[in-house]
């Protein structure tokens, strides 16, 4: 008993806000060796209110923070860790998830909207730790109420031309960007519209949202984004590095409701409320960037792909850019096809064949987009035999994520001339050792997993322990905590890959859209 009532002493702590697509996170990290002590854990609901749309409460959102973080303290008391240790909290979220409130009530004046389902690319200027950030996704969070709004802006541009604003944005006109949410909730919802008018409105991704309401609210808080947020917006200047007045323009949307763009690492403001109260939030990234970090992938041609029921790929090419895509398909097959009970069911299954037996799988589920840009594109399972069970169809599966990733992989080497030596790799299916395996074999390339798979809140608390002001964590590559990890080195020769290895290859995709 004597004992219980000790302090644990272990130096600066540092804790990150991880608010994702289906439930909000918040952890706190030794910031010397990198541990995690302990964390809390709260669902999201997401609503349906027509087909084709998904929504999520703002509100509900954070509040959501507020109760993880409320019980991780209390978490953290039970272990006898003294959380007055903990110096500053970082913040990654699901992006181009767009929300308008109000700055005189605090109110948020539309249910925030999601994701569309798709591929996209990034080209961007450097925007974080000067680097550049090569990115390339597959979400199921869907959202397409505003292709119509795609359409309109696509069809007032000269030659009826999609990436007329890349090369500001770097981004084609998408729906999957904020700012063709944010015209839609203009158009759309009288609340909005009416408070824009007003000039009452703010207009925010969820960092924003929450920084605002965390640092004070309608009583002072401070409304900012960093530049990983920002990016996705289609408002971003990546050359300028900062809102740009002729994107405005273009898309209708006035200045003064935008955040102020801010680094990935500095001292946005502090909490105004709770068991942490007069702490400083001084981190901010987009949840891949910050996965990014979070795998230290701090040198040109390092690359991190995350696998969940989306492939997230981001890579550190220096001062240039690439073009990529990823697919994701484990989802589809078990809330669509119904051939597997949970994701943890695939290995087994597709371990049990080990070969698709000539089955080929291309889960183009909305059309193929970055470098195709063919969104009428549709899925294909092709190569079925009487043979052909629901075992060669999950093995098939993994093969086209894997080779999906292979092909961006090669289309950022030949772009950044900088051939990538390993890859690093997080998130729920690298439990999946097969998908790994699998992935090393193709790639040709070790696959590296660290055992500390929470890389993203990793990344948000680094920025923030790294911030000045704070300086509780050096991201100086002497100074990185050594990550335990586990390597999966490719099994086969690589003299011995044939250059057309499924349907999944561009080569492939070409002839099966003819």
């Amino acid at each position: 008993m004597a004992a219980s009532s000790h302090r644990i002493m272990l130096g600066p702590l540092v804790a990150a806000i991880d608010q994702g697509t289906s439930s909000t996170r918040f952890l706190v990290f030794n910031s010397k060796t990198a541990e995690l002590l302990s964390h809390h854990q709260v669902e999201i609901k997401q609503s349906f209110p027509k087909e084709g749309w998904v929504e999520e409460d703002p509100k509900e959102i954070l509040q959501s923070v507020y109760e993880c973080m409320e019980r991780t303290c209390e978490k953290l008391t039970q272990l006898n860790i003294d959380i007055s240790n903990i110096k500053a909290i970082g913040v990654t979220n699901q992006r181009e998830t767009t929300l308008v409130w109000d700055k005189e009530t605090g109110e948020p004046l539309y249910n925030a909207i999601g994701k569309v389902l798709g591929l996209c690319m990034l080209f961007l200027h450097p925007v974080l730790l000067c680097c550049e950030l090569t990115e390339v996704f597959f979400s199921v969070w869907l959202d397409l109420r505003t292709q119509s709004t795609v359409e309109r802006l696509i069809n007032k541009t000269p030659g009826r031309n999609k990436n007329h604003l890349k090369h500001k944005t770097g981004l084609p006109i998408s729906t999957y960007f904020s700012a063709v949410k944010l015209r839609w909730l203009m158009d759309n919802v009288d609340e909005v519209r009416e408070a824009v008018v007003c000039h009452r409105a703010m207009f925010g991704t969820v960092d924003s949202w929450l920084i605002w309401c965390l640092t004070g609210g309608k009583k002072g808080g401070v409304h900012c984004t960093d530049v990983t947020n920002a990016s996705r917006t289609m408002l971003f200047n990546i050359h300028t590095m900062d809102w740009d007045p002729e994107l405005c323009k273009y898309f209708g949307i006035p200045m003064e409701i935008l955040p102020r763009v801010r680094s990935s690492s500095e001292i946005y403001g502090l909490m105004k409320s709770g068991a942490l109260s007069g702490i400083p939030i001084s981190g901010c990234l987009g949840d891949q960037s910050a996965a990014l970090v979070g795998q230290m992938c701090f040198q040109d041609g390092q690359a991190k792909n995350t696998y969940g029921t989306g492939c997230f790929l981001l890579r550190n090419t220096g001062p240039k850019g690439s073009v990529a895509i990823a697919g994701a398909v484990v989802r589809w097959l078990q809330d669509n096809l119904g051939i597997i009970g949970s994701s943890e069911e695939l290995e087994k299954l597709a371990a049990s064949v080990g070969t698709s037996y000539g089955c080929y799988f291309v889960p183009a589920f909305s059309g193929l987009y970055a470098p195709y840009w063919e969104p009428s594109a549709r899925g294909i399972i092709c190569g079925l035999t009487q043979f052909t069970n629901k075992s060669h169809l999950a093995f098939a599966a993994l093969e086209a994520v894997c080779f999906q990733t292979r092909e961006i992989l090669d289309a950022m080497n030949q772009d950044s001339g900088i051939p990538l030596t390993q890859l690093q790799v997080d998130g729920g299916m690298t439990s999946n050792r097969l998908l790994m395996q699998l992935q090393a074999d193709i790639l040709c390339i070790p696959v590296v997993k660290p055992s500390m798979p929470e890389t993203t809140a990793l990344g948000a608390a680094m920025a923030a322990g790294a911030a000045e002001g704070v300086s509780v964590w050096s991201l100086s590559p002497e100074d990185l905590s050594e990550v335990t990890s586990e390597k999966f080195e490719p099994q086969i020769n690589p003299e011995g890959t044939p250059s057309c290895c499924c349907p999944s290859c561009s080569v492939c995709i070409r002839e099966l859209l003819r």
